[in-house]
């Protein structure tokens, strides 16, 4: 798992840590979301008649995918450029507006904890529901594991 990585084992330097939040978190994200979403559709379709189905999980994922993905462009296209080059300019402006939406993307993790039934899938589940609940759940932990490193690591640099 992304998130058992500690952190004192991150890069030090933002020339070494933003190569490393790109490889080790964005990419993954992009990886892995879309095939949860898609296992969320299978999941909701075969199941949705049991009473613990995750009805709505997956049009729930596709939004946070959508959410992350435009978070995602703007650190890469904006902010992640403007750090390497010194951190001037706009930098700080840019920061704390990743901070206030690392707000909002933490308060999507809580409800998908919440629909996941804390990403305990019911006792008589299929291995595709199991498996999604496990992808949720690395999902959560990844995605706190990689707004924590920007948070604490990577912005106190140049603030």
């Amino acid at each position: 798992l992304v998130a058992d990585v500690p952190r004192a084992q991150a890069p030090d330097t933002p020339q070494a840590l933003i190569p490393y939040i790109l490889e080790t978190f964005h990419a993954v994200h992009r990886r892995e979301l879309p095939e949860l979403y898609k296992l969320a559709r299978k999941v909701e379709a075969v199941h949705a008649d049991h009473v613990a189905a995750p009805i709505g999980l997956a049009d729930f994922l596709v939004a946070m995918l959508g959410e992350l993905e435009e978070h995602m462009s703007k650190e890469e296209q904006v902010l992640f450029p403007t750090l390497l080059a010194g951190g001037g300019g706009c930098a700080p402006f840019a920061m704390r507006r990743m901070r206030l939406e690392h707000e909002g993307h933490e308060e999507r993790l809580d409800e998908l904890k919440a629909r996941t039934n804390a990403f305990t899938p019911p006792a008589d589940a299929c291995g595709s529901w199991r498996a999604l609940y496990a992808g949720c759940a690395k999902l959560h932990d990844d995605l706190r594991a990689h707004i924590e490193l920007e948070n604490t690591a990577l912005f106190p640099m140049f603030e």
